[in-house]
């Protein structure tokens, strides 16, 4: 991929390393509660064409909902991936990666499920969980 941007990122503990292909310049804020219990707030999702992910034998993935999982680092804990099952899709936790730290936020969802003292500052669209899942239903997902 010639002309390519990439971005670098790894767990606390360096032993889950991942590199993003032109990776998007913004980010999409989960407010749900599974989120919330599993980043301690709320769970930053960054995105690009493709990942290389080295040290999987440290990674644990946990199946949390009948349409997701969620990656973690065995040996840190840090947070690593959530992957939308039906399509395979992931979004990788944006504070893996230094270089995320300048992008802007894309969108917040299930806003109607943040805690008070998650709040978010900025002009940047807002969607409930009933919005999203409206969404993603009118997209062809089901979640039965």
């Amino acid at each position: 991929m010639s002309g390519a941007e990439r971005i670098e990122g790894h767990c606390l503990c360096g032993a889950v390393t991942i590199a993003l292909e032109n990776p998007k310049h913004e980010i999409e804020i989960c407010q749900c509660d599974m989120c919330r219990r599993w980043a301690g707030s709320f769970y930053t999702a960054q995105t690009g064409d493709s990942a290389q992910v080295s040290g999987e034998d440290s990674i644990t993935a946990y199946r949390s909902s009948e349409w997701a999982e969620r990656a973690f680092c065995a040996k840190c804990g840090s947070n690593l991936w959530y992957r939308f099952l039906p399509t395979g899709n992931r979004s990788f936790s944006a504070g893996l990666f230094d270089a995320a730290a300048t992008h802007a936020i894309e969108k917040e969802i299930f806003v109607d499920e943040r805690a008070d003292w998650c709040r978010i500052e900025g002009d940047h669209p807002r969607q409930t969980g009933e919005e999203v899942i409206a969404e993603a239903k009118a997209a062809g997902f089901t979640f039965d």
